[in-house]
């Protein structure tokens, strides 16, 4: 079977150039699993019922989330009645929604979907690694096919974390700095592995931001309202395929587009 991973979708920008691919690809990829992280949707900042409605009908099988996804309170009660959409699992329990969902594929595959956040140079947090364990452990042992969005600021923690889940999960895909790695690799496990998938959005900026701003912030040291910038869009994503009957994966391929479904350089 075939995932498919869509990196933080930022903004308007980010969304206009998902509804214009994201059918194209999953019908010529023959895509089963459709998974977009969705946390920065929103102005760049968070997602709203209506944004994750917009992204589910787009084809979308499951969102993801991480330290943005709480940024617009009327999100809250949508992920506690919208399964689909998942938040960093490793987050204190009581919070709305959950960290992980089964879904079922195209193929009738049964999917485990599973979001995680770093705690290095971010919010002080469980731990991601116990917290991946006590999920492993508790899905049901039919459930071969597991995909790990990993949302996390530093490529060290990330890398370890690919490695301690290798063999245990099918893919573990980094997101968060916006920025794409080229690193994607099928680990000695049989785990699919990229550190950051890179962003969904305009790449004309500051990792979606526009760059006047935050170069105002950088030299002068003084608060900014942060907006999100639009030109220069680009889809970044990854094709994960797996076998479903072991949960290894088989391949990985990143995945660069621009507007008219381009391949940019990835």
């Amino acid at each position: 079977m075939r995932i498919l991973f869509i990196g933080d979708i930022f903004g308007s920008a980010g969304r206009g150039i998902v509804a214009e691919l994201v059918q194209p690809i999953i019908r010529e990829q023959g895509v089963d699993l459709a998974i977009a992280n969705c946390e920065n949707a929103a102005g760049g900042f968070g997602v709203t019922p209506q944004i994750a409605d917009d992204l589910f009908g787009l084809g979308i099988d499951v969102l993801t989330g991480g330290n943005h996804i709480w940024d617009k309170r009327d999100i809250y009660d949508y992920m506690g009645r919208t399964p689909r959409l998942i938040r960093p699992a490793n987050y204190p329990g009581d919070l709305p929604g959950k960290g992980f969902v089964i879904a079922t594929a195209r193929n009738g595959a049964a999917c485990a979907v599973i979001n995680l956040q770093g705690r290095t140079y971010m919010t002080p947090i469980d731990c991601p690694f116990r917290t991946a364990d006590r999920l492993l452990a508790e899905l049901p042992p039919t459930v071969k096919v597991r995909f790990v969005d990993f949302h996390a600021e530093v490529t060290s923690e990330k890398v370890a974390l690919g490695w301690y889940l290798d063999g245990r999960v099918s893919a573990v895909v980094g997101t968060h700095t916006h920025i794409p790695t080229a690193d994607s690799r099928i680990l000695a496990g049989g785990t699919a592995y990229q550190t950051d998938c890179g962003m969904t959005g305009p790449y004309d900026s500051i990792i979606g931001v526009d760059k006047e701003v935050v170069l105002r912030k950088f030299l002068t040291g003084l608060p900014v309202r942060m907006e999100a910038a639009r030109g220069g869009v680009e889809l970044r994503a990854v094709l994960v395929d797996v076998d479903d009957t072991t949960g290894r994966a088989t391949g990985i391929r990143r995945l660069g587009l621009t507007h008219g479904g381009v391949s940019v350089s990835n």
